[in-house]
């Protein structure tokens, strides 16, 4: 499937030669990620922990439906737009 994905992340765009709309290849938001770090291997520590989990600040989108971080086996569809953007928070 093709997908597009959306960068809201100023650190990890260094590393996608600064483009803010890519396209990747997969069939679950986990894929999806996947191809991006194989097309720029370098956005991988921006991405996941040691652990292959999402960092704790990073969250990922399908087609904006949701507020809420979504998992990594979520299933998309050809044409689906990922969003992935940063959240720092603090007080």
């Amino acid at each position: 499937m093709r997908v597009k994905v959306k960068i809201f992340y100023p650190s990890l765009q260094q590393f996608i030669n600064k483009q803010d709309l890519i396209q990747v290849d997969g069939s679950t938001v986990g894929e999806c990620l996947d191809n991006l770090i194989k097309q720029f291997p370098g956005a991988e520590k921006w991405i996941f922990d040691e652990k292959g989990r999402l960092l704790e600040h990073v969250f990922v989108f399908i087609n904006a439906e949701s507020a809420q971080k979504t998992d990594l086996s979520e299933p998309v569809k050809d044409g689906d737009e990922l969003i992935i953007a940063v959240m720092i928070l603090g007080g």
